[in-house]
This record gives C-alpha cells, structure tokens and sequence, in this order.
C-alpha cells in the first residue's frame, strides 16, 4: 500500500513538473509575440499621442490621390513575386524544383504571418514548399539566409553610395541655413533620445538572440551542413546575371512602392529623390527591429528624416501613418489569396 502511494506521488510530481515545463515554454513564446506588438504599439502611442485624427482623416478622404497609391500597392506585389522568382532560381542547383507559382505563394503567405508573429515568414514559407512540393525544409531555410546576406549587402551598399553623395548636399544647407549638426540634434526631445535608444537596444537583443539560436542549432551536424548546403546555393546558379536582374528588381519595386506614394500629397510630391532614397534606406534598416512590419520604428525613423528635410511634423506623421497603414493591409490580402488558392488546389488534387 505504501509503494502504491508512492509510486502515485511520483507520478504526480512528473505530471506537475511537464505541466510546468509546458507552462514555461508556453509563457516564453506569448512574451517573445508579445514584445514585439507592445514596443511597436509603445513608439506609435508616443507619435499620435497628440494627433488630431479628425484632420488625419480628412487628409485621407478628401485630400490623398488614389489613384497614385493604388499604382504604388502594384509594386508591392511585384517585389514579393520576383522574390518568389529569385528563391526558386536559388533552389534549383540544389535538386529541389518546386512550381513557380508556389513559391511566390509561399512568399505571399510568409510576409501575412510575419505580421502575426514577427520574424516568423522566414520558417513558414519553407514550411510551405515542404508541404506542398517536397521541398526539403532546411535547405529552403538554407537558401533563405542567402537571400537575407544578398539584401544586406545590397542595402549597404547603397547606404554607403548615398551617404557619400550627400556630405555636399549636407555641408551647402547648413551654410546657406546657417543650420550646424548640434542645432539639428538639440531639436530632438528626450522622449525622442530614448526612443532611438530602446529600438538600437531591442536591435542588438535580436541579433545576439539570432546569434545563440543559431549556435545551439550548429549542434546538429546534419541541420547546419543541410542549412549551409543552402547557403552555397548561390554559387551553382546557372544565370547569374538574371539573378542580379531579379535582386535589383526586387528593391527597384520597394523603392517604387515607397516613392509613388510621394504623389498622394500636396505636401510631399514636389520632395526630391535625394529625399525619397534617404528617407527609403533609413526606413529600410529600421525595421531590423522585430515589430510586425516594422511598425513603430519605420514610423518614427522615416518621419524624423522628412523632417529634417523640411517637412512639417503634422504633414510628416500622417505622411508615414497613412502610407505604412495602407500598404501593411496589402499584405494580408495576398497572404489569404494564396492561402485560398493553395487550399482550393489541394481541394482539387484530393477529388
């Protein structure tokens, strides 16, 4: 009787000890979706604090070109779609062909669930090829970091490129304004300071984060030797040069996608290139910090450089929540689009 009690008391301590161990992993995955959404949440609070939304609204209903923003989501589409395109060349040299269209489906659907679960796109649209084609889901994940290295790069580069031509353009406003870097600084609040620190922090977390993950991820010899087969993909691409082609094409239409919408506004269609490209880099970057799409940190970096090119605070905060608002709702659209159709064809293939 007294073994039987416990043997049941052990048994108890084991189920209270998984369900803690459950309860954990469960509490450490709501934390790691939740931050995301609450800095996010947390910079656009401080921003529209004080917006009178009433005006916003009149701005959007009465006052923005549609016609030029509805041109501008067409550019969105085809970023995602030769990004599609691009991963498919990239996956061939290692004997995995899945069909064209699935792969910008996957694309599609990657972009929708980052919006759930920041970060997330990357595994779902692996996901998406191995359940659909066969593909092998590490290799895939392989090819994705590729791309990831190439954007960086190609980012770089032309951060570099416009940082250098804009020290003229830089040095002959502050003379003719009489403007010195320590002036346009100190017109930066506190509440401005700290934000800016907050996303720089929340970018090393990230990436020191990403860094361990892949660590402990090297443990497992067949998973990186698999993931790093991926990686080399790019050198068994049979045309590079349309490869080049398809990368340029990609940022060429997020550039487009930004840019057109200066149109939309009496207040920022006469802004220079030199504006749009800054303002598209900056942006760009900024949402190397995890919110669902870059919510937040994209806001405040693109309006900070809008206004130091002399746009008004007002036009410039609705300039970047209308704009960022619209083209985000782009985003689940083509994700329940490709989600449908997969599903429709897979409906098809069964019958």
């Amino acid at each position: 009787m007294c073994c039987k009690t416990l043997k049941e008391e052990t048994l108890r301590a084991a189920k209270l000890q998984l369900f803690l161990m459950n309860s954990n992993k469960t509490l450490k995955k709501a934390i790691n979706i939740a931050i995301p959404f609450v800095l996010g949440g947390g910079i656009l609070w401080w921003m529209y604090r004080d917006t009178d939304f009433h005006a916003m609204e009149d701005t959007l209903l009465h006052e923005m070109n549609w016609g030029w923003m509805l041109f501008s989501l067409v550019f969105g589409v085809t970023a995602q779609m030769f990004r599609g395109i691009r991963w498919k060349q990239t996956l061939e040299p290692m004997g995995e062909h899945p069909r064209l269209m699935d792969c910008i489906h996957a694309v599609f659907i990657s972009y929708a669930s980052s919006l759930v679960i920041p970060r997330s796109g990357e595994l779902s649209r692996c996901g998406i090829l191995a359940k659909y084609d066969g593909t092998s889901f590490l290799k895939a994940l392989g090819t994705v970091v590729t791309e990831r290295v190439i954007d960086s790069l190609l980012i770089l580069f032309i951060t570099l490129v416009v940082i250098l031509s804009q020290v003229s353009i830089f040095s002959s406003f502050f003379d003719q304004t009489g403007t010195n870097i320590g002036d346009v600084l100190r017109g930066f609040t506190t509440t401005g300071y700290i934000v800016t620190a907050i996303c720089l922090v929340i970018t090393l977390i990230f990436l020191w984060l990403l860094m361990r993950r892949f660590t402990l991820m090297a443990k497992l010899k067949d998973m990186v030797n698999k993931v790093k087969e991926g990686i080399l993909s790019l050198r068994g691409v049979e045309n590079k040069g349309l490869f080049v082609f398809y990368t340029l094409a990609i940022w060429g239409s997020y550039f487009l996608h930004y840019w057109i919408t200066f149109r939309c506004f009496d207040f920022t269609e006469n802004l220079s290139f030199t504006v749009a490209i800054v303002s598209f880099i900056v942006g760009s970057i900024s949402v190397i910090v995890p919110t669902p799409n870059g919510a937040g940190p994209w806001h405040f970096a693109v309006k900070t450089i809008l206004i130091l090119y002399g746009l008004a605070d007002t036009d410039a905060v609705a300039f970047v929540l209308i704009v960022h608002t619209i083209q985000t709702a782009l985003v689940p659209l083509l994700g329940i689009f490709s989600m449908v159709t997969l599903s429709l064809r897979t409906i098809k293939e069964v019958k």
